[in-house]
């Protein structure tokens, strides 16, 4: 009996235990803060990319044109499925332009599966004309 009373008085693999049931929370836990801050950062510089291809369509650049400035501007977060949709392609003076820029966010954890995460970023501006003498 008194072997027993000791046994269960033993405290020595509490801690073990204790680790083990809250450490795959803390992992999960730190895991999604990684993945929240990169889809942030993704939209971020989504929309400032959109944003500066609404400026330089707005002052007058082609369709191409404000695609490279896009492209440029989301050059930190890699262009290779960056969608870029400029409205009107046409464009006069006083006539508002549209720039929406798309970008699916890949999901780094191997822990959670989403079938995938789009980063949307749109900008409009009027389209002003400048003379200059």
């Amino acid at each position: 009996m008194c072997w027993i009373r000791n046994v269960l008085k033993d405290n020595r693999g509490q801690s073990l235990v204790e680790f083990a049931l809250v450490a795959p929370i803390l992992v999960l836990l730190v895991m999604g803060m990684m993945e929240c801050g990169n889809i942030f950062n993704q939209v971020l510089v989504v929309t400032a990319a959109a944003r500066e291809g609404a400026r330089s369509a707005a002052v007058g650049a082609s369709d191409t044109t404000v695609v490279t400035v896009v492209r440029a501007a989301a050059a930190s977060i890699g262009t290779a499925n960056l969608s870029v949709v400029v409205t009107p392609s046409v464009r006069v003076s006083g006539q508002s332009v549209t720039v929406t820029v798309t970008k699916p966010v890949p999901i780094v954890t191997p822990v959670v599966r989403l079938g995938g995460v789009y980063c949307f970023g749109g900008a409009g501006s009027r389209h002003w004309t400048v003379f200059c003498n």
